[in-house]
């Protein structure tokens, strides 16, 4: 079993108090594959004739989102399905950011920090293909594997755009929605990387929060008046979540709205953290925990630009 620092126990205490003991079970196992099927290349009955075979269950608050109810003995990404693009895999709570945003397809779509193009490719089949998306990228590389990800999936109403987050707000543009999945310390997806155990800290997360907030600062000036923005993280640092949503309601004008999912537990977002009193909206933004429905831990808000 690998050794949490002591500071990382405390502060799961704090955030959790008897509940540390399941969390931390929670987040040292396995959670089950998910992906979704992707009807921009293949009808969904086609997609799901195909799979008819696999042992799985569709996603409560998602209907082309699925999960494996048990083991398989064959690696999903392995598959003929995956290869020709008929499926995309994706973690169950990387699906929720996009649900929320609930792209339309006659929208302008910004995604602030695009790669690898989960969502990206969820929006482009949400809105058919119509529509526009810009897709943001600062690294060279992470641009490439984004590329590769909408070609595979068939997405043909994206833009891809090699510019740092930051910088949109030079432009003259105007989105109706922008989601900003933001980059974080990931300490929601530490049963996918142990490594995150031991490179997490405080002034990690803390400068985290300061880049998070300067891309929210960015895009709230290309956000049209009563247009939507969903922040999410796969963090369940404080520093990283509500404190950017008490910035965002307090110093940018935005306002929270409620997010309902069917069939899956969420928490509340917390309104006090370390001597810290936040927005008391806050309470509209969700925490996703490993242990409330075996998937990655979560952090999703939707922000509205007043009119």
């Amino acid at each position: 079993m690998p050794e949490f620092k002591e500071v990382y126990i405390e502060r799961y205490k704090k955030l959790l108090g008897e509940e540390w003991e399941i969390f931390k079970e929670a987040i040292l196992k396995p959670f089950p594959p998910a992906f979704r099927i992707n009807t921009l290349k293949a009808h969904r009955e086609q997609i799901l004739e195909s799979i008819k075979e696999w042992p799985i269950a569709e996603v409560p608050f998602y209907k082309d989102g699925f999960y494996f109810t048990q083991k398989k003995g064959f690696v999903v990404g392995n598959t003929l399905e995956h290869f020709l693009g008929y499926i995309y895999i994706q973690e169950v709570a990387s699906m929720i950011p996009a649900v929320v945003l609930n792209p339309k397809e006659h929208e302008k779509i910004l995604d602030m920090a695009a790669a690898p193009g989960s969502k990206t490719t969820q929006m482009a089949q949400m809105m058919n293909n119509r529509g526009a998306i810009v897709a943001g990228e600062k690294l060279l590389n992470r641009l490439s594997s984004l590329r590769i990800n909408l070609q595979r999936c068939g997405v043909r109403n994206c833009i891809l755009s090699y510019m740092d987050g930051r910088a949109f707000k030079t432009l003259d543009m105007q989105f109706d929605k922008i989601l900003l999945d933001a980059p974080c310390t990931g300490t929601g997806t530490i049963m996918k990387s142990l490594h995150t155990i031991k490179t997490w800290s405080v002034t990690a997360s803390k400068m985290a929060s300061n880049l998070q907030k300067q891309l929210l600062n960015s895009a709230v000036h290309v956000l049209k008046p009563g247009g939507t923005l969903v922040y999410s993280t796969c963090s369940l640092e404080p520093e990283e979540n509500e404190e950017n949503v008490d910035y965002a309601v307090r110093k940018l004008g935005l306002k929270t709205e409620q997010i309902n999912l069917t069939g899956f537990k969420t928490r509340p977002g917390i309104t006090s953290w370390e001597g810290k009193e936040f927005d008391n909206s806050v309470k509209n933004c969700i925490r996703i925990y490993p242990q409330d429905n075996n998937t990655e831990g979560f952090f999703v808000t939707k922000l509205v630009k007043e009119s």
